[in-house]
């Protein structure tokens, strides 16, 4: 039986603290305490799409502590849309010619259901140095950080000379529609720093960390539907064509295609760092054989047998859903699957479903894209030295001497519609964590607390250097 175990924030920081914390790091005792109570009072709210959604109330959470923190109540707006809302609040700097430096985030959360969970998904818990509850990692307690932060900034007297503005989308998790549009409101943006990308390895075993990446691209998510049909007719008179048996072998032949490998600066850079951390001999040195040549078959086999790296060399199309027939005693007349890609970045929608068709060699089959507007294909941000040279000087006041290098991510976020519209846009969360304890979007989601303080510092730094 797990028994609560609560202790103090102080206590949790310092018994968890890493080892690699530079140990002049500045404490900011309100920030690092303000921290803490957003984030258990936004994963107290239970933000999910569907009936009795209450992400609109976890925005009016966040306006709350702004307006509480300097803010005019009319810098923060919410916008409902849906069954949902989104939140744009504006500190103006003091030149007006300058782009906005743009916070980005989302306060939605994936579905949990309590019944499945050791502790109640939707009660914050603090235990054994973690905080507990969906969100935790995804993100709401980056979004509280960098919340808190800001408040931190205004409270030190702080006035920036460009804009900055904080944002939180509302649907990320579902149908990323306030995205899109919290995107196309802010396209005249200098930049984006996305909160929920990114991030801080921990060595599963000391708890030491490792190295920090930010992330500069995404593979585009897309699904397409495979239909195939037919007359239908008796099954004791079985025809040559067949929907079901035709729609098989297609599919077959689609999970069987590997996409050709693909790299970018970002991932050869990843893969030349990354392989310094990896344990297992085999897997270290395909890294780096793929980094120095993509199209190293050996290392390519080694790198797509492991769920780690397989999204990291190129596009990935995998069949997930099959339905098809209409009786038991009937030929069918139709059957359907549906394909999901994840997409490296240049490539259009277009571009993957005629693959697939070529692919499927399946006369008569009708391949469709059905994502319509969820998601958008976006090109790589550039690798811009003001940012790298920002985000590298606020890392190292909390782990100097921590190795940095840039990825790329495998899912989807809201960078994608800023990206698409021109906008460069990086992941860069400050949150460092082992990947045993890896539960976003999973059972018992939790976030180290040992986070807080150096979290704080980091922002301070970053949102500082950029908005000068």
């Amino acid at each position: 039986m797990r028994l609560p175990h609560l202790i103090s924030l102080a206590a949790v920081l310092a018994a968890t603290a890493q080892p690699s914390l530079a140990k002049d790091a500045k404490a900011y005792p309100q920030a690092e305490a303000q921290t803490l109570d957003l984030a258990k009072q936004l994963i107290a709210i239970r933000s999910v799409a569907g009936p009795g959604n209450q992400t609109d109330k976890a925005q009016l959470l966040v306006k709350q502590a702004l307006v509480a923190g300097g803010w005019k109540a009319d810098e923060v707006e919410i916008v409902p849309v849906d069954d949902t809302a989104y939140l744009i609040a504006t500190w103006p700097g003091s030149d007006p010619k300058l782009k906005p430096l743009v916070i980005s985030g989302h306060i939605d959360v994936v579905e949990a259901k309590p019944a499945d969970w050791e502790r109640d998904p939707f009660t914050p818990v603090e235990e054994n140095g973690y905080l507990f509850g969906r969100g935790a990692s995804d993100m709401k307690f980056d979004a509280a950080l960098a919340t808190a932060s800001l408040i931190e900034l205004r409270r030190q007297g702080y006035k920036p000379k460009r804009t900055i503005v904080l944002q939180f989308s509302g649907d990320e998790e579902t149908t990323m529609k306030t995205g899109r549009i919290i995107a196309e409101r802010l396209k005249k943006s200098e930049l984006v720093i996305n909160i929920d990308g990114g991030g801080g390895t921990l060595d599963d075993a000391s708890g030491k960390a490792l190295y920090w990446t930010w992330q500069g691209a995404e593979k585009t998510y897309d699904d397409y539907q495979l239909e195939m049909t037919n007359p239908g007719g008796h099954s004791s008179a079985p025809r040559p064509e067949n929907a079901i048996a035709q729609l098989a072998e297609a599919v077959a032949r689609i999970g069987a295609y590997r996409f050709p490998a693909e790299q970018n600066p970002l991932t050869k850079a990843y893969f030349e760092q990354a392989a310094q951390f990896e344990s297992d001999p085999a897997l270290a040195a395909a890294m780096r054989a793929f980094a120095a040549n993509p199209k190293d078959a050996a290392a390519l086999a080694v790198l797509r047998a492991n769920p780690a790296t397989v999204g990291k060399v190129g596009t990935t199309c995998v069949p997930t859903l099959i339905t098809g027939g209409h009786a038991q005693n009937a030929l069918p007349q139709r059957a359907t699957a549906n394909i999901n890609c994840r997409v490296f970045p240049e490539h259009s929608r277009e571009d993957i479903r005629k693959v697939l068709e070529q692919v499927a060699a399946m006369p008569g089959l009708k391949v469709t894209a059905i994502s319509g507007e969820d998601s958008i294909s976006s090109p790589a941000s550039p690798m811009r030295a003001d940012f790298i040279a920002a985000a590298e000087k606020a890392m190292r006041k909390i782990h100097p001497g921590l190795p940095i290098f840039p990825s790329q991510a495998s899912g989807a976020s809201d960078s994608m519609w800023y990206r698409a519209l021109g906008v460069p846009s990086y992941g860069a969360s400050p949150t460092f964590s082992k990947d045993s304890d890896d539960y976003a979007h999973g059972l018992n989601e939790r976030v180290a607390l040992s986070n807080v303080k150096p979290g704080v510092v980091y922002f301070l730094s970053l949102f500082t250097d950029l908005s000068k």
